[in-house]
């Protein structure tokens, strides 16, 4: 499901966003339209797999750890290789200053209100904010009695959208925007792994559903009600049809291939219609780099640097817990 939807924000980018940015190059002949929804369903998927962390960990360190090993080397990779590319093509539309580079090297710039290197990243702020929740439940309330929580959750949203006014850091931080795509993800999850059932959930997911009706436009209320649907069919069993190794393959690489996609694939688009090639040519040739750079980031640095970044805390917890034991 999330190489699906990569997909789709990948079409949606050099179909539509590249003719946004660069009108007067040639372009597809066709507009893939509405790439939020995909961006959707990475949250709800999100709220799903949170818990595969959440049910390992013992101290709020493990989740930092757990989050930096699984997100930033990667991310670090491929926003300074997009930096590079944009610089030796001399791409001065898509760049961005010194201080908005730096501020992307702690993948906090959204909340300073900064620039990202490239325009994908948004939605790592997004993200982010959703693990400092999550901790903060974990911590504070737990997740045996998660619902109640949900709950004041949604609670607030409301009051946001009835305070236009509220601090934009709050909003963020609290995820009030998209947080009813991410409980959606929770419930799934809670009924997946037989703590709930679908008669215990039903009334939260209806007020998740209710929330994005009295906030929302009606495209996104009919995105809300085919995410809830698609984890239903999930949970139920009846998606093993895209159970097939290319698809799981690709899955993996998904989070590299979605970093390194979007401006280097603009670059491409650009100079093969510069060199005289046609818009489809610049298409296939922007997917094959961002498939190429994606698997390769994900090979020799996502991978390798998480695992070993994971090995050295065990090994840090391990020799802390020793003396003490001893």
């Amino acid at each position: 499901m999330r190489r699906i939807g990569a997909l789709c924000v990948l079409v949606f980018h050099y179909s539509t966003r590249f003719h946004e940015l660069f009108p007067q190059a040639a372009h597809v002949p066709f507009s893939f339209l509405g790439g939020n929804y995909r961006v959707l369903l990475f949250f709800t998927i999100s709220g799903f797999a949170i818990f595969f962390t959440l049910d390992r960990i013992g101290t709020v360190a493990d989740f930092v750890v757990n989050r930096f090993a699984r997100l930033y080397p990667a991310y670090l990779v491929a926003m300074m290789l997009t930096l590079a590319i944009e610089y030796l093509a001399r791409m001065s539309q898509l760049l961005i200053g010194p201080g908005a580079i730096l501020a992307n090297v702690t993948m906090l710039q959204g909340f300073a209100f900064l620039p990202e290197v490239d325009g994908a990243y948004w939605t790592l702020t997004v993200e982010i904010a959703f693990y400092f929740c999550m901790v903060a439940i974990w911590k504070w309330a737990g997740v045996r009695r998660l619902e109640p929580v949900l709950l004041g959750w949604l609670a607030l949203r409301w009051l946001y959208a009835l305070w236009p006014g509220m601090p934009e850091r709050i909003v963020m931080l609290l995820v009030l925007r998209y947080v009813p795509f991410f409980i959606i993800g929770m419930l799934a999850y809670r009924i997946w792994s037989g703590q709930r059932n679908w008669r215990q959930q039903a009334p939260y997911a209806g007020l998740a559903l209710l929330s994005v009706a009295t906030v929302d436009s009606w495209d996104i209320v009919l995105a809300a009600m085919l995410l809830l649907a698609l984890f239903g069919a999930l949970i139920g069993g009846h998606l093993r049809f895209l159970n097939v190794r290319p698809l799981i393959w690709m899955g993996g690489i998904s989070y590299s291939f979605y970093l390194i996609h979007q401006h280097v694939g603009f670059v491409v688009m650009l100079k093969m219609a510069e060199a005289g090639y046609s818009p489809w040519a610049g298409f296939a040739a922007a997917f094959a780099v961002a498939f190429c750079l994606g698997t390769l980031i994900n090979r020799a640095v996502e991978r390798p640097a998480g695992e070993a970044i994971l090995l050295w805390w065990r090994r840090r917890q391990a020799r802390v817990i020793e003396p003490n034991l001893a």
